[in-house]
């Protein structure tokens, strides 16, 4: 098998604290153990080469150094890539030995290979797997160790600060003050950082305490020289200049509560000016706090896990399975709209699992012996034990149930949620960042318990659950866009608002002709932010998480 080589403008302010947009950089170390012996005279001297898979192709991402005759290299060079919670990054990790100069593998003796996503390297922080030859079969007893590591400075900084006898610079009033942060560009220019809020009419303004990331302030360089400049705010933009000051982080953690810290704003013009000139005013830093703001990889690393759960609709709209017309009807292809949305978003979820083993529960259909209609089965039919492995089992489960169910209704959703609740509830008694409930509710059609699901979203938004319904088939979906709190915080029929957003609410028929990690993208992209808002509400840090 032949392998395949394969100055910014300022900104106005900084950007919205705690918007997680999941992607950073992840840093993978490798090593290797007990490689093949392929020199004659004497040990191999191996090397590494990643590849990432992109469209169905291997292609090669980076490579190591090579580690002169060594059967248990560690290597020192680093894979570096982006980490995508929303997509499945699939990665090999091959083995060579160097014979050559030659950059071509194919020139080189093959030691050994592991395959497998990137979440699931991120989910362990480090794993120790065998390494297999071309056609699967043990490569020896080589084994191949690889570490994850976020490489970002996590750290935030909240400042709280001050003015004392600002100079006046209206003619009718006073001032009108607010501060700019600025830090040296990389073309030696100060670009923008944050600026503060205008305080209206007064010489000794108070600024809210405001936070940003410290890589923002300074590069996370504690050191690095920090312009702050103060104006007067006029309406028709043309602010004018009261003073500036430079610090530094260093200097300003100076202050601490109680403990102010004061700088003199300075006018360089007024100072040449004037003998008899001081200052135009003090801006005192009340407060320095720095802190690390949590991402969601974090907590992943930290050993936070995704607890599965499915929900399938099975209410009589969805059309007789065996009729092809049906939603359920399980194409030559071996598919269908409930289970390209089971595999979107389950083969994505898995890898934050370790025992992989996924409650699937159904709704809206009547079971043997005596039919009755149940909201809140196990479609595996063993209620005690109603895990599946994997999402393959997943799919086995619901393909082996459909000939064994009536199809019913009403299409009742607070069962389920409430159902998965409880687990999210028990789990809260742990006071710790270890589990978060992820509930996928798979739809044809219309709630028929709007109220009570309502009132249960409501509940559930208080406990470390999310709730994501994929509405599959061609229905008026208004009332899951309700549910869905993007635009608007969601409330119960007692009144009670939401604690949060925990709904995300995907229509398939948009995604029916588009590759199914869009799908996933779509499905996912707002739960990063939700289980790190969760956990940040209840100040619970990543609990195996090393100290920065």
């Amino acid at each position: 098998m032949a392998y395949t080589p394969g100055g910014g403008a300022p900104v106005a302010g900084a950007g919205p604290m705690g918007s997680q947009y999941c992607v950073c950089k992840v840093e993978l170390s490798v090593s290797g153990q007990n490689l093949l012996d392929r020199d004659v005279t004497s040990k191999s001297d191996p090397f590494c080469v990643l590849f990432t898979e992109s469209n169905g192709r291997w292609m090669e991402y980076d490579r190591t150094e090579t580690a002169i005759n060594n059967l248990n290299p560690a290597f020192s060079k680093k894979f570096v890539l982006d980490y995508h919670f929303e997509e499945v990054q699939k990665l090999k990790f091959a083995l060579f030995d160097q014979d050559k100069s030659s950059t071509q593998l194919d020139e080189h003796d093959f030691l050994g290979q592991f395959s497998c996503s990137l979440g699931t390297i991120v989910s362990s922080k480090k794993i120790t797997r065998p390494l297999v030859l071309m056609n699967d079969k043990p490569a020896g007893k080589g084994l191949i160790t690889i570490a994850a590591q976020e490489l970002s400075d996590n750290r935030v900084i909240t400042l709280s600060l001050a003015g004392r006898k600002l100079d006046k610079k209206d003619l009718f009033g006073k001032s009108d003050p607010f501060l700019e942060f600025y830090k040296p560009g990389d073309d030696g220019k100060w670009m923008l950082v944050h600026r503060t809020e205008v305080i209206k009419y007064t010489l000794d303004p108070v600024w809210k305490p405001f936070t940003v990331p410290l890589v923002s302030l300074c590069d996370g360089d504690m050191d690095k020289p920090i312009q702050v400049m103060c104006y007067d705010y006029d309406n028709d933009g043309g602010h004018d200049f009261i003073g500036e000051f430079q610090t530094s982080v260093s200097q300003m953690c100076e202050a601490r509560d109680g403990v102010p810290l004061e700088l003199e704003c300075i006018n360089p013009k007024k100072q040449k000016k004037k003998k008899s000139y001081k200052n135009s005013g003090i801006i005192i830093l009340r407060s320095c706090k720095i802190h690390r703001d949590y991402s969601f990889l974090d907590y992943i690393l930290g050993g936070c896990q995704l607890m599965f759960t499915v929900g399938i609709d099975f209410t009589a709209s969805n059309g007789n399975p065996l009729d092809p017309s049906s939603l359920h009807y399980i194409n030559p292809m071996g598919t269908n709209e409930y289970l390209s949305a089971i595999w979107a978003v389950g083969q994505i979820i898995q890898d934050y699992d370790s025992d992989k083993m996924f409650p699937a529960l159904g709704f809206g259909a009547q079971l043997p012996p005596d039919w009755k209609v149940s909201h809140e089965f196990a479609i595996n039919f063993n209620p005690t034990n109603p895990f599946c492995s994997g999402v393959d089992g997943i799919a086995q489960a619901y393909s082996a149930c459909l000939p064994h169910i009536r199809f019913y209704g009403p299409t009742n959703f607070s069962p389920i949620v409430n159902h998965v609740a409880r687990f999210a509830a028990q789990a809260t008694q742990q006071q710790t960042a270890t589990q978060y409930f992820i509930l996928l509710i798979i739809t044809d059609g219309v709630i028929s318990d709007m109220e009570e699901t309502r009132h249960a979203v409501v509940q559930a938004s208080k406990l470390p659950m999310s709730i994501i319904i994929v509405g599959v088939g061609n229905a008026d979906f208004a009332a899951m866009e309700f549910l869905d709190g993007d635009s608007r915080r969601l409330r119960s029929y007692t009144g009670e608002e939401a604690a949060r957003d925990i709904v995300q609410f995907v229509p398939f028929r948009e995604f029916r002709n588009a590759a199914k990690e869009t799908l996933a993208k779509a499905v996912l992209a707002e739960l990063p932010q939700q289980v790190v808002q969760y956990f940040k509400h209840k100040n619970l840090p990543p609990t195996n998480l090393e100290p920065a």
